[in-house]
């Protein structure tokens, strides 16, 4: 039993790396692809992203959500209680982007809460184009 799970956990994720390789359409199991975006950077095109629908938990300020800050390019580096959110060079196996697109387990999904809106596909574009350009 244990192997056939692990098989399916690894045909799952084979999957999704192939999804994002071929440029992803959005479903349920793929990434929306990258911005073609040059030069992206966390102050200028990410931070209002986060403003906009993140720090209402994850406010340093206000003693965020996972201990994961991300009103701060330091703080989005430093990661939640849990470790990194972000690898820097690869944004598909960052686990902010896998939350915000709505990817794995449906407890990560991000944001949360009764009128939380799912960040569109663009949005998510952009994150993963500043993550893929080295988080800077």
């Amino acid at each position: 039993m244990i192997k056939s799970i692990a098989l399916i956990l690894v045909g799952s994720a084979a999957t999704l790396a192939l999804a994002d390789d071929m440029g992803g359409m959005n479903s349920t199991n793929t990434l929306p692809p990258a911005s073609t975006q040059p030069g992206v950077t966390y102050a200028n095109n990410i931070k209002p992203i986060f403003d906009a629908s993140c720090l209402k938990c994850h406010d340093s300020a206000k003693k965020p959500k996972a201990h994961l800050a991300l009103d701060s390019l330091a703080g989005v580096l430093k990661g939640s209680r849990d470790g990194a959110v972000v690898v820097p060079g690869d944004s598909a196996k960052s686990a902010l982007v896998l939350a915000v697109a709505h990817i794995g387990d449906p407890d990560t999904y991000m944001p949360k809460g009764k009128d939380a809106q799912k960040l569109t596909d663009a949005q998510i574009g952009l994150i993963r184009a500043w993550i893929d350009q080295g988080a800077k």
